[in-house]
């Protein structure tokens, strides 16, 4: 026998993981779900519940003996030789990979007197309570968002035994960067100074005041309020030494 004609080896139980997906025969129905062979040295299970995302009755009502179908690893006990399938394509994330204050992108899917529900990818919608949804007060949630709207959710708590998740529309981390830092000693502000701001830099240094307009003044207001400040400290020195 030619190697192309060799049967090729089945996977190991051992080497399949959660959502890998497959395309498989159907090779056995029973009431409870239907076994598909996908390679491995064991044929999966899909339980009846996963077949399809609407409830079915019967599992013939949905595949036969012989069919092809798409089928995900749901998951696997190579100790117990078995695996568990599903036809019903898993979201990108599942709830056990969430992380309190992991940030999110979701859309707002039902609205509630207490709050919104927000799917963010997981099969399970998380829940903004009405509190959370803006930093004053809010008397109703479509004050703040409406049906379809695309939300940034911040995760505040998930409880994986009651399949909950709590979201928060509020304290998200800012996109803006921050400022460098400033360093002691460094340039003056790029922003040019206006004509009088020079002459009374000229005058200040004449009479040994250092003027330094640095990035670290934040701002030209604040610069403004320095400089008129040291012009008044420099006129009544020079009254003093007039009166002297």
């Amino acid at each position: 026998m030619s190697e192309t004609e060799q049967a090729q080896e089945p996977l190991a139980l051992s080497d399949l993981r959660p959502k890998m997906r497959f395309e498989g025969h159907v090779t056995g129905i029973e009431l409870f779900g239907a076994f598909v062979d996908i390679g491995a040295q064991r044929d999966g299970l899909v339980h009846i519940s996963q077949i399809s995302e609407s409830r079915i009755n019967r599992v013939t009502d949905a595949v036969q003996v012989g069919d092809a179908v798409t089928v995900w690893v749901k998951g696997v006990d190579a100790d117990a030789g078995r695996v568990d399938l599903t036809m019903v394509e898993p979201p990108e994330h599942s709830i056990d990979e969430l992380e309190p204050e992991q940030v999110l992108t979701g859309k707002v899917t039902k609205l509630a007197a207490f709050g919104a529900f927000v799917d963010i990818g997981v099969g399970r919608d998380g829940l903004v309570h009405i509190s959370e949804m803006a930093e004053g007060h809010t008397n109703a949630p479509s004050e703040v968002v409406k049906v379809g709207d695309e939300v940034q959710v911040r995760v505040v708590r998930v409880n994986q035994q009651k399949n909950r998740i709590e979201l928060s529309m509020r304290d998200l981390p800012s996109e803006e960067p921050e400022a460098a830092p400033d360093q002691e000693g460094t340039a003056e502000s790029d922003e040019a100074l206006t004509a009088m701001e020079s002459a009374w830099r000229n005058a200040m240094e004449r009479q040994g005041t250092s003027l330094k307009v640095t990035t670290r003044e934040k701002g030209q207001r604040k610069r403004k309020a320095d400089i008129r400040r040291q012009q008044a400290a420099i006129i009544a020195q020079t009254l003093r030494s007039k009166q002297g």
